[in-house]
């Protein structure tokens, strides 16, 4: 069974027809528990999510702010697995026909065995893999296996990489780039900043990959900002957000689902 990086690809390929940036959602699986986290996704990928990452949650998540970590605290306090994810992405992307990728820290893919994993994820219909904290020169026997069952291999880039840097990544990589827009974990902010134009900018240099922006994007005016640059506008902890401040889940998928469709409208804005 083949992955799904064609899917992944041809979604950014028609959102760059269309003149405009792709939307990709981050929630993670087993929050508020594991269907409830499936019902967020499909709501979020409904209201207008072009792509939508699941997170694999982590006792230890070092990239994820505040907002993030209560959501994974929540899903591991209630036994999610491994398995758990898997269904969450087949599930998801059986409903909607959408790529689904899985966030993840290299840790739990190493201790549930690579082979395993990456076969797993491809016969549950994702996309690929998001791996924040997997360095390049340590990521061979990930790609060999990712490659072999159609799975993407997105790596992150910071505004501290320098151009050699950026160049090794990009050369890794496949399916798209991630650009963390500042230094920094996770978490909503007053502003995107000039950091992650320049970033986009002398990462593009070094690559055709889509280029797709993260961290700190938490509604529209800052959808379209971003759009106005990257290939791809992700938004993650205002999802969480709005799931933590709802008073019952029902109240949770339609905010997620509404905000979904707000910044759908903003990486569609031009000028």
């Amino acid at each position: 069974m083949s992955g799904n990086i064609r899917l992944l690809s041809d979604t950014l390929a028609a959102a760059k027809a269309e003149g405009r940036s792709a939307l990709i959602a981050y929630l993670p699986a087993g929050f508020p528990t594991v269907d409830g986290g499936i019902a967020a996704i499909k709501a979020v990928l409904d209201g207008g999510a072009d792509i939508v990452e699941v997170g694999l949650p982590h006792s230890d998540p070092v990239l994820d702010g505040p907002v993030i970590q209560t959501a994974d605290d929540i899903a591991l306090r209630g036994g999610v697995k491994i398995a758990d994810v898997l269904r969450t992405v087949r599930e998801a992307h059986e409903a909607t026909g959408k790529p689904v990728l899985v966030m993840t820290y290299w840790n739990p893919i190493d201790r549930y065995g690579v082979e395993r994993f990456t076969a797993e994820l491809a016969e549950a219909g994702g996309a690929g893999c998001i791996l924040p904290d997997l360095p390049v020169q340590e990521s061979a026997l990930w790609r060999e296996h990712a490659e072999k069952h159609g799975l993407a291999t997105v790596f992150v880039v910071a505004p501290s990489s320098r151009d050699g840097r950026l160049a090794e990544i990009t050369a890794a990589g496949s399916g798209f780039v991630y650009a963390a827009s500042l230094m920094g974990v996770t978490g909503t902010r007053e502003s995107v900043g000039t950091q992650a134009q320049d970033l986009v900018r002398r990462t593009r240099a070094t690559t055709d990959l889509p280029v797709c922006v993260g961290l700190g994007v938490s509604n529209a005016a800052q959808a379209a900002e971003v759009a106005g640059f990257a290939d791809g506008v992700i938004v993650g902890s205002a999802f969480v957000k709005r799931m933590l401040d709802a008073e019952d889940e029902s109240a949770g998928l339609q905010a997620v689902r509404e905000l979904a469709g707000e910044l759908a409208e903003g990486v569609r804005r031009t000028g």
